[in-house]
Parts: structure tokens; sequence; C-alpha cells
């Protein structure tokens, strides 16, 4: 039990309070032993100026009778009177004769006094009366022995009930840590052996176990996403990756076989290098996919005019829009400067205006702007007039590899809007997909910088990006 952290901390509380109720006790018996001596040293102070009074008022045979009037009226042991002659011979009193162990000389003593037959602990003192004459007044200090015995028990029984509820608590307070640390042994065991769907049990208590269930849940939920995540990559490069490879050993074994004239083999050669080159590109957006999911591209971050960019991808796509004859516009309300990777930015714009194209029907239309949000931000919208995206596959469709059932029949791996999403994600922001009826809306709000940009030769302060590599890159 001792190894059990609540045990501990119940024995911790307990030590604390032993602790706290010494030091509450320690001033009490301080305080008593200095006001209850002093209180009665003062009492007896008073007491034997009184008796001094009457024996100068009354003479000796008055303060005679009035200490045997005082020995009769008070209880037994009370009070210790005597009055004796020069010769410490008793006048009054309740003393059968002067203490052998009190002083001659006046003063207050304590010390141990026979009284009525036993030995008592008395405070005592000595007055030296005009004529010779000796008064001797004191207390017993037994009388107060059961008020110390009285203290020491209260303090012997709170102790006492201190350190069983202590003991108790701590073993109820373990026993309800382990019941929930049991509970939360299986479901991680249960993880362990693969079974992702376990979550940890919560209460409405909120106490700060439920906090740490709830944030490890909220880990759990991000392990099992990103678990699935990996497994459906696994399965879509396996899959992706099987038709061109195929494709690829189809044609080099048609090649060993059949051994055609040198124009259709070149044609075939043309073919496979088309293939490799498929397979190249989808390991590249791997591993950019990967290098922004690892935070890796944050180290080249520059200010980059965003509407430049857009509009020198949207001269660098006006080729390939005119051969479909559609319409591309630009609009944008002047230099809107961010922080961030170019080449990243570029790569996420063709992907959008790269997705627009292969959709827009033919004679449609594409409007990419840049404008500034009401919060600052540089928003970037690629606006088509195509199918759209359906409600319930505007979520899936930032997924790696997923493929809407629209765009089987276009070229793509289903990676460009899954690097727009993760491009976004590095810039603090998202990918919103919004349906415009028809067509599609697709914009990213990057955070603006609150900095100047720095000057730069070509007036825009943004890096130089070779954009049709950046473009080619596209998935």
């Amino acid at each position: 039990m001792m190894r059990s952290s609540a045990a501990s901390l119940a024995l911790g509380y307990v030590v604390l309070g032993m602790t706290a109720l010494v030091m509450f006790a320690a001033p009490l018996w301080y305080a008593w032993h200095v006001t209850i001596q002093e209180g009665r040293a003062e009492i007896l102070q008073a007491d034997a100026q009184r008796l001094a009074d009457v024996f100068r008022r009354d003479g000796a045979d008055g303060l005679k009778s009035f200490i045997d009037a005082r020995v009769r009226m008070q209880i037994a042991g009370e009070r210790i009177l005597l009055l004796t002659d020069s010769a410490f011979h008793p006048l009054a009193g309740n003393l059968a004769a002067w203490p052998r162990n009190v002083p001659d000389s006046p003063g207050s003593y304590t010390l141990d006094v026979e009284i009525e037959h036993h030995v008592s602990h008395a405070t005592l003192v000595h007055v030296a009366l005009p004529g010779g004459y000796n008064l001797l007044v004191g207390r017993d200090l037994g009388m107060f022995a059961p008020l110390e015995t009285r203290f020491w028990y209260g303090l012997t029984t709170a102790v006492a009930v201190l350190l069983i509820a202590g003991t108790l608590g701590g073993l109820l307070t373990r026993r309800a840590l382990m019941s929930r640390i049991h509970s939360i042994r299986q479901t991680i065991s249960a993880i362990i052996h693969g079974d992702l769907k376990h979550r940890l049990p919560t209460h409405q208590r909120g106490d700060e176990l439920d906090t740490l269930t709830r944030t490890i849940n909220g880990m759990l939920d991000q392990i099992e996403l990103l678990v699935h995540g990996v497994s459906n990559v696994s399965n879509s490069i396996a899959h992706d990756l099987r038709t061109p490879l195929a494709e690829l050993r189809s044609r080099l074994e048609e090649l060993a076989l059949i051994r055609p004239q040198p124009q259709e083999t070149f044609a075939e050669i043309d073919a496979a290098v088309a293939d490799v080159d498929r397979v190249i590109r989808i390991f590249d957006a791997l591993l950019r996919l990967a290098e922004i999911d690892a935070g890796m591209r944050r180290s080249g971050f520059v200010m980059v005019d965003v509407a430049a960019l857009a509009a020198a991808a949207v001269e660098f796509y006006t080729p390939a829009a005119e051969l479909r004859h559609i319409d591309i516009g630009f609009e944008s309300e002047g230099p809107l400067h961010v922080s961030g990777d170019p080449v990243l930015l570029a790569q996420a714009l063709g992907n959008l205006i790269d997705n627009a194209l292969k959709y827009a029907p033919e004679h449609g239309t594409i409007d990419v702007g840049v404008r500034a949000a009401a919060d600052g931000a540089a928003r970037i919208t690629v606006v088509d007039n195509g199918p759209g995206i359906a409600d319930d596959e505007k979520s899936k469709v930032v997924e790696r590899f997923y493929r809407g059932d629209a765009s089987r029949g276009t070229p793509g791996v289903g990676l460009g809007l899954s690097l727009v999403q993760a491009v976004a994600k590095l810039h603090g922001s998202t990918l919103l997909l919004s349906d415009r009826h028809p067509g599609l809306c697709a914009s990213l709000a990057l955070p603006a910088d609150a900095q100047p940009p720095p000057a730069s030769p070509s007036g825009t302060g943004a890096r130089p990006v070779d954009l049709p590599a950046a473009a080619a890159a596209s998935t």
C-alpha cells in the first residue's frame, strides 16, 4: 500500500495534520503554564496583601480570627494559610507547623509541603509582618492536574482520530483510484492488442482524472485517425502504383518478345518513361506531404506577395486554358504580403487552378482572386463553373488518394487537394470548399504578417519562384 500514490498522499496529509495539531497545541501549553503561573502568583500576592492589611488594621488577634474563619469556609486543601509568631510557632491556619523547606526570608517559592497528612506541590508566598510575625499564603498546584490530564487526553484523542481518519481516507482514496486505474489499464491493454476503438471511461465529475482522460481520448482519436490514414495511404499507394508498374512491365515484356521496328520500339519506350514519370510524381508528392506534415518546410518561410504569385500562376496556366477555350481571369486589390514558403504556395495555387481546369466545361470560366479579408488575412479564391463537389464528398476530397466518381476519367492520383490542405495547415489556414451552383469555390485565408515586407530588387518583397517547375509538380 505504501507504494500507492494515494496512500502516500493520505499519509502526507496525516503527518501534516498532526504537525499542525502539535504546532497549535504547543502555544496553548506554553500559554497555559505562563498565564496560570503568573495569574496564580498575582492572586497569592493579592491574598497576602489583603491579609497584611487585616493585620495592620486589627492586629495579630484580628488576623488570627480572620484566617480561622477563612479556613473553616474554604474547601479542604484549596488554599494554604499559616500565621506564626517570631519563632515560627503556628498561631492560625491549616498547617500544623512551619514547613521545614520554606526559607526564613520573605519571597515566593514553589516546593513540596505536607497538607493534612499528604504532600502537595504548592506555590507559597512568605510575608514578614510587623512584630516578627510571619504569614504564609499558598495554593496547591495539584488542583490543576486534572485539567492538564484532560488536555493531554484531548490531544492524544485528536491525534488518534486524525490518524484513523487519515488511514481510512487513504484506503478509500486508493480503492477509488485503483478502480479507475484498473479500467484505464484494461482499455490501454485492448488498444495495445490492436483494438483502437477502445476509449478511456469518463465521468461527469469533471475532476483532474476526467480532464486527463479526455485529453488521452483525444490523443487516441488522433492516433486512430493517423493509423487508419497510414493504412489507407499504403493501400492507395499499392493500388495506384500497381497500374503504371503493370503497364510498364507489359510494355517491356512485349518489346522483349516481339522485338518491333525501331519507330514502334521508341514509342513504347516513351510510354514506359511516362509510366515511370507518373510513379516518380506520386513519390515526390508523398515526400512533399511528409515534409509538410513534419513542419520541415517552415525554415523556408519568407515574405511572399501572394497577389504577384497568383498573377504569375494565372499567366502560366492561360495557354492551357485557351486550348480548352476556357476564360481564366484574375483580380486583386494590390500587393498582399504573408509569411510563407513561396514554393509550397505556388504548388498549392497550381493545384487549385489545375483542378479547376480539369472540371471546368469547355468555354467555361475560372476566376482567381486575391483580396484582403476583414481580419487582415490574404484570401485566395479559385472559382470555376464545373460540376462542383457533392456535400458528402467535400470532407473526403482532401484525403490522400481519394478520387470521387466525377474524377474517375480525369488524370491524377488524388493528391492535389491533399497537398493544398497540407500547405494551408502549415501556413495556419485551411482549405474551404463551397458550392457556386454551378461550380466550386476553393479558398485559402493566409494570415497576414504584421511587419512591412523587406525591400527586394523586384519590388515585390517575395522570393522568386520557378513557377513552371512548381506547377509541374501538381498531382
